[in-house]
């Protein structure tokens, strides 16, 4: 049996970045129809560096977030990279969003509507790429993590 080659799909923006990687599409703020009846999706937009794409796996009530909301508990925050996360916010229930990155959102207005749809899927479980990922309250804990925009 021969497998179809893997689609790749790209945040918006990242294929002008690396064209050393071929994608097949550009994801945007419509899931794609082979998925579009348990997950759904908006983009992060007015920052000029990125724009994150966040899901939402209706099943499970789980929100996805790669790099925007990052989430440390106490222990993980040691030393001199500890002192910087807590400063940033990211140490503790809510966490937030890197320095770097708040400060690359220049059109707060884009990126406040993205936050009010990711509210509105209002998720139970939050699954984030950095740090703590969470079962109950999700809602609550990215209101918070996203309370700068």
């Amino acid at each position: 049996m021969r497998w179809p080659a893997a689609l790749i799909h790209a945040p918006p923006g990242l294929a002008r970045k690396r064209p050393d990687l071929h994608f097949g599409t550009e994801l945007g703020d419509k899931p794609n129809p082979a998925w579009a009846t348990d997950i759904d999706q908006v983009v992060f937009r007015g920052s000029f560096a990125v724009e994150e794409v966040v899901f939402f796996h209706r099943p499970a009530r789980a929100a996805i977030f790669g790099d925007l909301i990052q989430r440390f508990s106490e222990s993980a925050a040691k030393g001199w990279k500890g002192m910087i996360m807590r400063l940033a916010g990211l140490v503790g229930e809510d966490g937030s969003t890197p320095l770097d990155w708040r400060a690359s959102f220049i059109r707060h207005s884009s990126a406040r509507k993205a936050r009010n749809i990711v509210l509105g899927w209002n998720p139970e479980r939050l699954l984030i790429a950095h740090g703590e990922c969470v079962q109950t309250r999700a809602a609550e804990i990215i209101a918070g993590a996203l309370a700068w925009i």
